[in-house]
């Protein structure tokens, strides 16, 4: 198995999460999110985040706003609803657990 490949895999394991996190501090529109992905070195171009977010936006987690703008056409800004709010929650409880798994498996000494 090579490093680069299982690195990717734990990336987009949690990178919808990520982006429920992001959200979770107020609407943000698509380079926003990849801006914030790739200065904690998730890395992501448009073309992984759009599905992503269509996806999140199908199961009711996510809405979303038009904006005009003065450098182009409309921006298209994503927002958490109530659902996506509890499911990020579960999730967040989750994350908790599995890394605290994970923490303990590390460190465990026979």
């Amino acid at each position: 198995m090579k490093l680069e490949n299982a690195k990717a895999q734990m990336r987009k394991g949690v990178l919808e999460f990520c982006i429920l996190s992001i959200l979770s501090r107020g609407d943000a529109y698509t380079s926003d999110i990849i801006k914030e992905l790739k200065n904690v070195e998730l890395i992501v171009v448009e073309g992984t985040l759009y599905p992503l977010l269509t996806r999140q936006k199908n199961a009711g987690l996510l809405s979303y706003r038009w904006e005009e703008s003065s450098q182009g056409p409309p921006r298209k800004y994503y927002r958490l609803t109530e659902k996506g709010e509890n499911f990020l929650g579960e999730l967040d409880s989750s994350w908790t657990n599995l890394t605290d798994s994970v923490r303990e498996i590390k460190n465990y000494k026979r």
